[in-house]
């Protein structure tokens, strides 16, 4: 008796429902998964596989020893960071600066946009969107030179302008209270243009026959815009929304350090610079570690009870 279907049968019955399902589907698109092999690739080879390092901030690192022969410490270093003199300046800079930073750059974009998609000449509105656009395409270290040349004492043009107008030069970069302004605005004049053509390209989704009907029963522009764009967009706001706060603590590293010297130093030492300075200049490779996961969990914890209230208020998360 040929008992080879039966087991055939059997072994198609112990494979799980969800498997099959994939195995279908994997066949019927094999194509995109070959497509995005690569870019898994990449994240699995520089994201993923790096997180073998992490150990090291639990273990006294010697280079000689290696990461798996070095001293287990456990939670030492993150003591000595958290007792440690920095430890609140490094908070409140790295907080301020963010919150300064959320607060001021995150609405600039999303306005920018709703006035843009009300203009009507579209050669005024081309010629706005790439002056708008062009700060973008700076680097950081032309950026933060232009702020330098700039905001200079003697020759800037900002100190020229305070000067003829009867006031004081000001030592913009020299004085630690203008140090977060200067950080947070100059970023806003670089980057609110690219970060509204998100909010352009769903303002374009919105049905026009929305705005023909709110025409007829006499709706103004700014009530179209309250009523209309914006609840149409509210999605896209509260993705980026919550984005920006789970990289609430991750103040990047470039600009920060270019525009870093020794008499700002007091409000311009962030977390990502002390990193740098304790890890790679001072070679304390375990404990910059250790600071950098704090920094990490810090961020994954703001991402997750961002998106969860945002799901519960708003119904819209990121997952």
């Amino acid at each position: 008796m040929n008992t080879a279907p039966a087991r055939r049968t059997e072994a198609r019955e112990a494979v799980p429902a969800k498997w099959r399902a994939f195995r279908r589907t994997f066949r019927k698109n094999w194509e995109l998964y070959l497509l995005i092999t690569p870019v898994v690739l990449y994240f699995f080879i520089f994201d993923y596989l790096p997180m073998y390092g992490i150990q090291i901030a639990f273990k006294n690192f010697v280079a000689a020893k290696g990461i798996w022969a070095s001293e287990w410490i456990g939670f030492d270093h993150f003591e000595r960071f958290f007792n440690s003199f920095y430890f609140d300046r490094l908070i409140l800079n790295t907080l301020g600066i963010s919150l300064y930073q959320l607060a001021i750059g995150f609405p600039i974009p999303l306005i920018l946009a709703l006035l843009l998609n009300e203009v009507g000449n579209r050669h005024f509105k081309r010629f706005v969107q790439t002056v708008t656009y062009a700060p973008h395409f700076l680097s950081t270290v032309v950026m933060v030179g232009l702020i330098i040349i700039f905001l200079s004492p003697q020759n800037g043009i900002i100190n020229h302008l305070i000067a003829f107008f009867g006031g004081e030069r000001i030592s913009f970069m020299t004085e630690p209270e203008w140090f977060k302004s200067i950080y947070v605005f100059s970023g806003v004049w670089q980057g609110m243009g690219w970060s509204s053509i998100i909010y352009l390209a769903a303002l374009a989704g919105i049905d026009p026959t929305l705005h023909e009907a709110a025409k007829v029963d006499g709706a103004s522009r700014l009530q179209r815009i309250w009523k209309i764009n914006l609840p149409g967009i509210m999605p896209t706001v509260v993705i980026l929304l919550i984005l920006n706060v789970g990289q609430i603590m991750g103040i990047g590293f470039e600009k920060i350090y270019l525009m870093q010297n020794d008499l700002n130093i007091e409000s311009s030492e962030v977390i990502s610079t002390y990193v740098y300075t304790q890890g790679i200049l001072g070679a304390q490779y375990s404990f910059s570690a250790a600071v950098g996961l704090f920094n990490s969990l810090v961020n994954l914890v703001l991402l997750v009870l961002v998106n969860r209230i945002a799901k519960k208020v708003n119904e819209t998360s990121l997952w």
